[in-house]
């Protein structure tokens, strides 16, 4: 049996490696993928610790996170798509479609 500990100090890893991401890449693209990498941080976490105290409660909550990722996950590929046919780029910084 692993101990909590392990699944924990994964997913304070897997979230840091998240924000590192989103603050310092600028394709739209890695910064999707950091972010869902730091839904599943979290997932871990829920799933990490309904395991540790035998409550399916946790187990439940990441059903509906993961529902929630699939949405973001459309939408937001889809928002992508639509600012590379209009800008011809996926950069962060050169996507200026909403200021004055």
């Amino acid at each position: 049996m692993i101990p909590l500990n392990f699944y924990l100090i994964l997913s304070a890893f897997m979230f840091c490696v998240g924000v590192l991401g989103v603050l310092v890449r600028r394709n739209a693209i890695v910064v999707f993928m950091c972010i869902e990498l730091m839904l599943n941080s979290v997932n871990l976490s829920l799933i990490a610790f309904s395991s540790y105290l035998g409550d399916p409660t946790g187990q439940m909550l990441v059903f509906f996170v993961m529902t929630v990722a699939a949405a973001e996950a459309a939408v937001g590929l889809a928002i992508i798509i639509a600012l590379f046919r209009n800008k011809q780029t996926v950069n962060i910084d050169e996507i200026n479609i909403l200021k004055w």
